[in-house]
């Protein structure tokens, strides 16, 4: 079982910039993809970015692309989602998920996100 705790979510101004973190627990955390969802009122949940096991590749949604920026440091056991330039159509509820596998899949709790315009 992989436990994953989100934070950094708040209420920020368009143009603004948050970095959401998500610490998870597990000791083979450096062998797992990792990524963020996010889910608006209303709307279905939709990928934001994944990241490799080795951070070497990532993966965005064309809607963030340029503006967010996905790391981890495996030392830490945590992956981070550097958002910048923040518009209201971000506002959302985002979720951090962890992939042992293919066919595996852990969620966090959530994290509000809210970009005031």
């Amino acid at each position: 079982q992989v436990q994953l705790v989100e934070s950094g979510g708040g209420l920020v101004q368009a143009g603004g910039s948050l970095r959401l973190s998500c610490a998870a627990s597990g000791r083979t955390f450096s062998s797992y993809a990792m990524g963020w969802f996010r889910q608006a009122p209303g709307k279905e949940r939709e990928s934001v970015a994944a990241i490799n096991w080795g951070g070497s590749r990532t993966v965005y949604a064309d809607s963030v692309k340029g503006r967010f920026t996905i790391s981890r440091d495996n030392a830490k056991n945590t992956v981070y989602l550097q958002m910048d330039s923040l518009k209201p159509e971000d506002t959302a509820v985002y979720y951090c998920h962890a992939d042992p596998s293919l066919a595996v899949r852990y969620w966090g709790q959530g994290t509000q996100v809210t970009v005031s315009s």
